[in-house]
């Protein structure tokens, strides 16, 4: 996603078409760990990723592409978020996506599908509030697809890609090449504050530590915000995964099983 404000163009039949046929809903979704919103919304902080495995037809090739689980990451502002009201209906996440470009929605919207929150560790208070800033700045950017091949690589939910091409994949087409990719926008506000996702690191031998006198042999690069997707957040060693059911006080005794039922055995 581009920094600069962008003034959407009008879409032609088409775009419309691919979009609504891209966003509708698949039929074979199927929820295993589903969080109720409400428990979402408690454990949550301002900083915090929300990962979601959507069902839309754009999910299925997301998911592909990026070989994960994850289609979706947004970004929970929580009371920081413009208009937020503190109740389930608040638009408290901040996300980029391909219908409406970069908007505040509740966390309601994701109610019965898969999710993962991941939280950043040891950000410090005045760097969250400036990424939280980053974020809640950008809404109302929109997106400006100047050619449907931003849209039509995204038809074939497999498409027969090698797997070292998929992830370059996302980032091709024309214009700016990472509109639809949602982790594209909250990875360049992670990076305003030279916070790390997934840095490229090099390893220095150790003529080249004595020469540039570094403190450690090992230096992070910055990796491009167009190559970041959903399970970097997910992958990341900077990144704390914070289960629900164990931050609730997990006691696997006070659990009741269903005796009585036919128990499904592998094949």
């Amino acid at each position: 996603m581009s920094v600069d404000r962008i003034t959407e163009r009008p879409r032609g039949l088409f775009s419309r078409l691919l979009i609504r046929y891209l966003t509708s809903q698949v039929h074979e979704y199927r929820s295993y760990s589903v969080t109720p919103t409400a428990v979402l919304r408690s454990l949550m902080k301002p900083g915090d990723i929300l990962l979601v495995e959507g069902n839309q037809r754009f999910s299925a090739a997301v998911k592909y592409l990026t070989q994960s689980t994850w289609s979706h990451a947004a970004f929970f502002a929580g009371d920081l978020a413009p208009n937020a009201a503190g109740d389930a209906d608040s638009a408290e996440l901040v996300e980029a996506n391909l219908e409406h470009g970069v908007v505040a929605v509740p966390v309601a919207k994701y109610e019965g599908l898969n999710t993962r929150i991941c939280r950043p560790v040891s950000l410090a208070t005045e760097d969250r509030i400036k990424v939280a800033r980053f974020m809640i700045d950008r809404i109302g950017y929109q997106y400006d697809l100047k050619n449907v091949t931003d849209l039509a690589r995204y038809l074939l939910p497999t498409p027969p890609v090698p797997l070292h091409w998929r992830r370059r994949l996302l980032a091709f087409g024309s214009g700016d090449p990472t509109r639809v990719i949602c982790s594209t926008l909250i990875a360049q506000a992670f990076q305003s504050v030279r916070y790390p996702i997934l840095p490229e690191i090099e390893k220095l031998s150790d003529e080249q530590w004595r020469l540039a006198k570094h403190t450690a042999h090992e230096v992070l690069h910055i990796r491009h915000h167009s190559l970041f997707a959903p399970r970097d957040f997910d992958i990341s060693p900077y990144f704390s995964i914070i289960k629900p059911a164990i931050e609730q006080g997990f006691d696997y005794k006070a659990l009741e099983w269903d005796d009585g039922g036919t128990s499904s055995s592998p094949a």
